[in-house]
């Protein structure tokens, strides 16, 4: 970019970054000669699946008129919680006293038909000093009898702060049933009184409302919003009417959300739901209560296949999580997606919040992105439109016997068209995923883990489509036609093979040819052959190659690049990579 002099010591604004801004797109050709100089604003914002403007620049304009609320307010380091899902008690016991002995500060089990035996919860938490570390539990089968197994234990302790019994009726509900079973009563009612008193004798939490239920099926950040403030309204009101004053019900109550990889995006979520559930309180006539927040990283932008980039992702979720302010960090291992992390991936786990805590300092400050002018922007436009979207569930819900869980069909209609544009995205790799649908490795060889009890927690993930190609490897390969030198086809041999391996299928590369006759004398009958090569190559020899290709034995000729007469179909950056490899794999059959 060439350097444009300005003023020294002016005081510069929009404008000015606008016409720096266009002088680059314009060189790049991604900007019209003639077009104004404010067009890049337009060009350069980009929006959320929710519909939501981030613009490219933040600026003081964006604050005007907006109210801050529901900041964070962790003081200090956030609660490393690993979470432990594997049957074999044994296993379990020394997983979980190796992460206390190592950095975590709080033990998360799931109990029931994803995880531990009941009977083998008592043989987990012998060695554990309940007033010290907190334990929650999470157990979508039996969480009344899981709970009382775990009072059994506990009673006489006094027990760590953060300590909670885990009953989650409605995400436990979905978890097992989907939406429709959630919204049957029999699913929901019952569980939450007996919860609070048990809690309140305890002297420990009782409900979790776990956001990342509806995440891992898919749901976009204001999705996860407004069903979070739905479900710990609807908690609220049971607790209340169970004989709890509003503030000592208020502080029975968790939640759970989900950290994505977008940086922005997670820290917004986090200091928009704080800020959605004072709210809440302040309409319930609470003081000023606080909301306890625990972030668990994405289970759905994991991917199976490279998944040590995981470690990268989660990265990225755990340092948004601790600027968002969550009070809690739950770092999944990068072998979750395979099945139960090895005792190096948990550590690897373990040690991301460690060092963001020890060495980055992230917990220093309570609300690092405070002030931002895209952050609090971002925040503001989220809390807004969760608060439709609880709008939207308890409208639905009016006059219903089952209370704002009537609306969750309309919630999982709403999902589902997130999922489609999400997925649309993806296939267009409009949404990259690094090692999946970018830079796929097809020889790579996955580490080998124990299947999860039940097969695991539901999870859509972002990249399914993508993964089940892979895990369906074709044969044979695809011949790469290289047309003339080495400089002038590597940049489309490198994008093609990429292209391929995202869809499970392997090239035979021979190098450059310099005309026809060249290819053809390394041409081994492969059904699908794709030409790579400069366009002027395609000018002048594309179409005889394509003929003379299909004249030795190809039925189906692609070429990298625009289409090409002769060619049956073509790839390039924007396509429907999803389409056009499923054409290509139907050809290889």
């Amino acid at each position: 970019m060439e350097s444009v002099p300005l003023e020294t010591g002016a005081t510069h604004g929009r404008a000015d970054w606008e016409r720096l801004a266009a002088a680059v797109l314009r060189k790049s050709g991604r900007l019209a000669d003639d077009a104004p100089d404010a067009d890049v604003w337009a060009r350069l914002t980009r929006r959320t699946l929710d519909g939501i403007a981030i613009p490219p620049l933040g600026t003081p304009d964006l604050l005007s008129g907006l109210v801050s609320s529901g900041r964070p307010t962790r003081n200090g380091d956030w609660d490393i919680r690993p979470v432990h899902a594997d049957p074999d008690a044994t296993a379990t016991k020394q997983a979980v006293l190796a992460d206390l002995e190592n950095g975590a500060t709080s033990v998360w089990l799931q109990v029931g038909e994803h995880g531990l035996a009941l009977a083998d919860l008592v043989t987990v938490l012998e060695p554990v000093l309940l007033d010290l570390a907190p334990v929650i539990l999470e157990a979508p089968g039996d969480q009344l009898e899981v709970a009382q197994a775990f009072a059994t234990l506990a009673r006489g302790t006094q027990l760590a702060d953060g300590t909670n019994l885990g009953v989650d009726p409605v995400g436990a509900a979905i978890r097992t049933g989907g939406f429709s079973a959630a919204m049957s009563s029999r699913h929901t009612h019952g569980l939450v009184e007996p919860a609070g008193r048990l809690a309140t004798e305890l002297g420990c939490l009782a409900v979790v409302v776990d956001g990342t239920v509806v995440h891992d099926l898919g749901a976009s950040d204001v999705q996860e919003l407004g069903y979070v403030a739905a479900v710990g309204a609807g908690y609220l009101r049971e607790l209340v009417e169970a004989g709890h004053d509003v503030d000592a019900a208020a502080s029975l109550i968790e939640f759970r959300l989900a950290a994505t990889d977008e940086q922005f995006p997670t820290i917004a979520k986090l200091r928009a739901a704080r800020r959605l559930w004072a709210r809440v309180l302040e309409l319930s006539g609470a003081g000023t209560g606080s909301m306890r927040l625990h972030a668990v990283t994405s289970r759905p932008m994991m991917s199976r296949y490279d998944p040590w980039v995981n470690m990268l992702r989660t990265c990225v979720a755990t340092f948004a999580a601790g600027v968002g302010g969550a009070d809690a960090v739950t770092v999944l291992p990068f072998d979750a997606p395979i099945g139960l992390p090895d005792n190096a991936s948990r550590r690897i786990a373990r040690n991301t919040s460690s060092l963001l805590v020890a060495e980055s300092h992230v917990g220093a400050v309570a609300d690092p992105a405070g002030g931002s002018h895209l952050v609090e922007k971002l925040t503001d436009d989220l809390a807004v439109a969760g608060w439709a979207e609880l709008g939207l569930l308890e409208t639905a819900a009016s006059g219903d016997e089952h209370g704002s869980l009537a609306g969750l069909a309309g919630l999982e209609d709403r999902i589902g068209a997130v999922v489609a544009e999400r997925d649309r995205q993806v296939a267009t790799r409009k949404r990259p995923l690094t090692g999946l649908s970018e830079f796929p490795n097809l020889h790579e060889s996955l580490p080998e883990r124990t299947p999860y009890a039940g097969g695991g927690l539901p999870v859509k993930p972002y990249g399914h489509a993508f993964e089940e190609l892979r895990a369906a490897p074709v044969e044979p390969k695809v011949y790469l036609a290289t047309m003339a030198s080495v400089a002038a086809h590597t940049a489309r041999a490198t994008f093609a093979t990429n292209l391929l391996a995202a869809g499970g299928i392997d090239v035979v590369n021979e190098g450059a040819h310099d005309d026809v006759d060249a290819v053809l004398a390394h041409y081994n009958g492969e059904p699908v052959v794709c030409l790579v090569g400069a366009d002027a190559a395609y000018a002048e020899w594309g179409t005889p190659l394509a003929e003379a290709l299909r004249a030795a034995g190809a039925r189906w000729v692609v070429v990298a690049g625009k289409p090409l007469e002769g060619c049956d179909d073509n790839c390039a950056a924007g396509v429907d990579a999803l389409e056009f490899l499923t054409r290509t794999r139907e050809q290889l059959r």
